[in-house]
């Protein structure tokens, strides 16, 4: 069965605040949306997974899913406790993503392998109102 989930994009996410963000974020505290993405071994640190992505170019893009769990190891240097999917900028430059915009990852028949592609946001004149997402993510039947 085919799974689709979104992520509102923030300016964070995309760059335009000029900082600098590992990846997008990944609420560890949505267990079907954790186990979308491959099983981490948690007891390990830092423990990461490579995942195949593929955009309507058929371009792969090789990202890293990982969970930064340093408070965990080494709670006096580190108070990281998150899951990112990082390697995303330059999908986000081709695909020109802004703040607004989503990105959809949806399951292939492969593990480890998802399509990715970017939505964009309706245009101002369109009338539609913005509207803040706190989490950024969502189911997409």
């Amino acid at each position: 069965m085919t799974q689709c989930y979104q992520k509102v994009l923030t300016p964070n996410d995309t760059g335009e605040t000029g900082g600098h963000q590992a990846g997008i974020a990944v609420p560890k505290q949505d267990l079907e949306l954790i186990a979308f993405f491959p099983k981490l071994a948690t007891k390990t640190f830092n423990p990461d997974i490579w995942i195949t992505c593929i955009d309507p170019d058929e371009q792969i893009w090789e990202m890293r899913f990982v969970f930064y769990n340093g408070k965990t190891f080494h709670p006096r240097k580190s108070t990281r406790n998150e899951y990112r999917i990082t390697h995303m900028t330059k999908f986000f430059a081709k695909w020109n993503a802004r703040s607004g915009d989503s990105v959809i990852f949806t399951s292939t028949k492969q593990e480890g392998n998802y399509r990715i592609s970017i939505k964009k946001t309706p245009s101002e004149d369109s009338n539609t109102k913005k509207t803040v997402v706190l989490s950024g993510w969502k189911a997409v039947y």
